[in-house]
């Protein structure tokens, strides 16, 4: 099989919505392109361990790059790529002028092989380091290596978004917790929980490629016993008591399920969330505390947000 490279140039804001259209579109390969990665003043060691080339990137926005199979339904899919992209200013995302440009046709021979350039390792904290599979890495003494296989196109976990949740969940998950991930992915984040002790993750995403990706991670990292991956729409008709419920999502996506996190909430367990833009911070923040939520703590990356919040031990006026 060949693969069609299409190109987005767009807006930072919108580089998580678009992903999101392209994974539910069929792409097998993702790519992001940032020029602010090029001159970035790191204020710590932790990130993605790389070297950059400057030609790679646009002079503003950024490029994020898919890969369609080159078959029958390439047109209607790349018309749906536009037609959903188009239709994302609607939902208050600024895509800026987004253009869309179809570039090369890789074959699978070089693809199988040319992709890996674009995944590196990537150091969360002083304890924990993801690794794509293909590298040599020797961990340090008492270092967790996550292994992650990035084949299905959701990354090795370098963006900001995926550092803080990470960085979040070694504070808050304790042994035998039982955890929620809602919005798997690649499983980075159920793997994490399953490597930092808990007791049983379960993981769910409304995309079966998702779900598949996170079980061939899990099995990976020798999890099989604890992370327990499944197809589910957030926590629609979810009923389980757990100790903590990770969410890296949009934060409009965020805030519709905050009283179904409350619900599959034990009291005194903690909801992690991140992939919030600095601008939908506060919207946020009010939507936990409407809910009762006690705000304990609030990281930042870049222009994004990570909020911890924490269920009280016992409920107002009980």
């Amino acid at each position: 099989m060949n693969w069609s490279e299409i190109r987005i140039h767009t807006t930072r804001e919108a580089v998580e919505p678009i992903s999101n259209i392209l994974y539910e579109t069929g792409i097998n390969g993702l790519v992001i392109n940032d020029p602010a990665d090029l001159n970035k003043e790191r204020r710590s060691s932790f990130g993605e361990i790389y070297e950059l080339n400057p030609a790679d990137y646009p002079e503003t926005g950024v490029y994020v790059t898919a890969y369609l199979p080159v078959n029958s339904d390439l047109q209607q899919s790349i018309k749906h790529i536009e037609s959903a992209v188009q239709a994302l200013p609607a939902y208050e995302v600024d895509t800026g002028k987004t253009q869309i440009e179809v570039l090369n046709e890789v074959n699978e021979e070089n693809w199988a092989n040319a992709w890996k350039k674009y995944y590196n390792p990537v150091n969360v904290s002083d304890t924990m380091t993801i690794v794509p599979t293909w590298e040599d890495y020797e961990p340090a003494d008492h270092e967790i290596m996550i292994e992650l296989d990035p084949g299905m196109a959701f990354g090795t976990g370098s963006h900001a978004t995926t550092l803080l949740s990470l960085q979040a969940a070694e504070c808050y998950i304790h042994t035998n917790d039982t955890v929620i991930d809602v919005g798997c992915g690649s499983g980075v984040l159920s793997i994490a929980a399953g490597l930092l002790g808990a007791g049983v993750v379960h993981a769910l995403d409304l995309d079966d490629v998702a779900v598949k990706s996170t079980q061939i991670n899990r099995d990976l990292n020798g999890l099989q016993d604890k992370i327990f991956a499944e197809q589910n729409d957030l926590l629609d008709q979810v009923d389980r008591q757990a100790d903590t419920i990770i969410a890296n999502i949009l934060a409009e996506i965020i805030v519709t399920f905050i009283p179904d996190a409350w619900k599959n909430l034990k009291p005194g367990g903690y909801f992690i969330t991140s992939g919030i833009i600095q601008d939908k911070q506060q919207m946020v923040e009010d939507g936990l505390k409407e809910a009762g939520f006690h705000l304990v703590g609030v990281s930042a990356m870049e222009d994004w947000i990570a909020i911890v919040a924490q269920k009280p031990q016992k409920e107002s006026g009980a």
